[in-house]
């Protein structure tokens, strides 16, 4: 046993935790005390019971064990043992925890140097666990152990029950779940109240190892860590009994305490009751091994070879691009949703199947795996339809906080799917991505941008989307051209244009033809290829509102929250342009594609109709 696994000892560091998970909640007059009293003596046996290794100075050292709070609201219980490991002041903790400024977040962020990912969204967490025990197993290689807290509250997620049945999949021996069954969740008792046998035969039925123990009892404890480290080719859960509020016999197993604080008179009624409050016991974490990965070392990688009269879907370029591109970014993994053959990453899985991971139909589950490998400085493609991306909105949505670098492809976007119908068709995937803080969303419309476009995504870092098509399109660009995150392409401009047609993806070649037709009528519009979104090019769609009489933007996508809307609000601040939107306003329904195009007036026969109507002409 390791000297420090002293429940005597164990004792005296969870009493001085509890005191400052009072103290700090009560100065801050909100938190959630209750949810970390209950799993104290968990985190304080995994921590000082000579299990965990971490080396406190460096939390990027690459063999540190990992945590995962998913129960992100008992962040006091997360700063607490950090005050214990002598890491953090505990009166910095106590005066500044959910401060303005202060890292010490109400729910933990990365702003937080032993923060791994940013949780508080609950049924997250464990597959981000996922992504960092994948990371350890199959890429790097290292015995590293991914240890996640859960709620029982949170187990009522789907996400949940997609991450555990991954990880069986992928026999993640080095993923370790403790479950803090507290009985009572925001509003009473939850699912299944103290019934460790029902989160059991449910887990179990999963495929992982379970222990029973009581949460509170340090011996338990530390026997169901040791065992856990023990199992072989399948995850561990340790399902534990707690009481909410542990230690203070006015909010133990009571309604009604969740998510408050306690007032300065119940806290000093409340510290007798812990006991002996040494403030300066602190547990010692034991080292990691000093094992490395290897560094991968970029290479050269093919041109570009396209022949220029044969259409190719850009979702095929996508396939070709990571295949292609992988050898100079060889942090590169791929994570698809059971539809590779449609995506194309079944061109990656071919040539490099150990960098690809099949996340089946489990979209949540595979962006959170996506935001834990990203943690171990892996770049995530993560594909699948792009209205199945919406189903994993929040994941994507809590990503952003971890300061992450995914990137996102979502094929099959828009009517232009064709006889599929509209429960295939990504219609709000613009919307969606254009929301994230700091989100890049691009739209290429050829196989070439498209191939550009991934390897730009490829080297930016933070959060990419890449919306591609399933119908073949033509070849538009050479390959020498270059397309820069940011940038657009003016594809039609002449002296006399009186309108500019601003669009992206499949319609920039209904445009093309609407040019071509006009033209012949002695009518000159400008059309530009709006391929990043987000950001744009302000300068040019300036310019462009400037020297034409009206903007016409055209989207395969609904109207709100698209192309059209980006380019209006990066107008009307600065200049007075008419801008007329061209997107998707009907109900879509099965057909060719060239029919739903006609149908939802974005082809060329709607935008030649709008250049006219503009014009005031028949």
């Amino acid at each position: 046993m390791h000297p420090q696994a002293d429940p005597e000892k164990l004792e005296k560091i969870a009493a001085m935790m509890r005191y400052y998970i009072l103290a700090a909640t009560t100065r801050a007059g909100s938190g959630h005390p209750t949810s970390s009293l209950s799993a104290t003596e968990l985190m304080t046996g995994l921590f000082f019971g000579g299990f965990f290794r971490y080396d406190a100075d460096n939390p990027g050292h690459p063999n540190n064990d990992r945590l995962i709070f998913s129960k992100g609201h008992a962040s006091p219980l997360f700063y607490a043992l950090w005050v214990a490991a002598g890491k953090l002041d505990g009166e910095e903790f106590i005066n500044t925890y959910r401060k303005m400024g202060s890292p010490l977040e109400g729910h933990p962020t990365v702003a937080y140097p032993y923060v791994e990912a940013a949780t508080g969204s609950l049924g997250q967490g464990l597959s981000i666990g996922v992504g960092l025990a994948l990371n350890a197993k199959y890429l790097d290689k290292l015995p590293y152990i991914t240890y996640v807290l859960l709620g029982d509250s949170e187990m009522a997620e789907g996400s949940q029950w997609e991450a555990l049945e991954i990880a069986a999949y992928y026999k993640l021996d080095n993923l370790i779940g403790i479950l803090d069954v507290n009985r009572l969740g925001q509003r009473g008792e939850t699912m299944y109240g103290w019934n460790l046998e029902a989160y059991q035969q449910r887990i179990a039925a999963f495929g992982w190892e379970t222990f029973l123990i009581d949460g509170h009892s340090f011996p338990e404890i530390l026997a169901a860590y040791k065992k856990a480290g023990q199992v072989a080719d399948k995850p561990a859960m340790i399902i534990a009994k707690t009481i909410k509020g542990k230690g203070v016999s006015f909010l133990e197993n009571k309604n009604g305490w969740h998510g408050v604080a306690l007032k300065p008179e119940e806290l000093e009624r409340a510290i007798p009751e812990l006991g002996e409050i040494d403030k300066t016991v602190r547990g010692k974490l034991i080292a990691p091994e000093d094992r490395k990965p290897e560094k991968p070392v970029a290479g050269s990688v093919e041109e570009l070879h396209y022949p220029p009269d044969k259409p190719v879907p850009t979702r095929n370029a996508y396939g070709n691009a990571l295949r292609r591109l992988y050898p100079k970014f060889p942090d590169i993994v791929s994570l698809d949703g059971e539809v590779s053959n449609s995506t194309r990453a079944e061109y990656f899985e071919e040539k490099y199947p150990d960098r690809f991971f099949e996340m089946f139909i489990a979209e949540q589950n595979m962006v959170g795996a996506a935001l834990g490998l990203a943690c171990r400085g892996k770049i995530p493609f993560v594909s699948t339809f792009a209205a199945f991306l919406t189903r994993a909105f929040d994941q994507i949505r809590m990503s952003q906080y971890s300061e992450t670098n995914i990137k996102f492809v979502g094929s099959h976007a828009g009517v232009s799917i064709g006889e599929d119908g509209p429960s295939q068709m990504g219609l709000e995937d613009l919307a969606m991505m254009r929301a994230i803080l700091n989100s890049v969303v691009l739209y290429p419309c050829d196989a070439v941008a498209t191939e550009r476009l991934v390897e730009e995504a490829a080297k930016h870092q933070g959060i990419v989307y890449i919306r591609t098509t399933r119908a073949a399109t033509p070849i538009h660009y050479g390959p020498d051209e270059s397309f820069p995150i940011g940038g657009c392409k003016v594809l039609k401009r002449s002296g006399q244009d009186v309108a500019t047609v601003v669009t992206a993806g499949i319609t920039v070649f209904e445009a093309l033809k609407a040019h071509a037709e006009l033209e012949k009528a002695g009518i000159n519009i400008r059309v530009i290829d709006l391929y990043s979104i987000k950001p744009l090019d302000a300068a040019t769609l300036m310019e462009a509102a400037r020297e034409t009489k009206a903007i016409i933007t055209v989207e395969d996508h609904y109207a709100e929250g698209g192309l059209g809307e980006a380019v209006s609000s990066c107008l009307c601040k600065v200049v007075p342009a008419l801008v007329h939107i061209l997107a998707v306003r009907r109900k879509p329904q099965s057909g060719k594609p060239e029919e739903l195009l006609d149908y939802e007036e974005i082809s060329q026969k709607a935008i030649i109709k709008q250049v006219k109507r503009v014009l005031n002409l028949p």
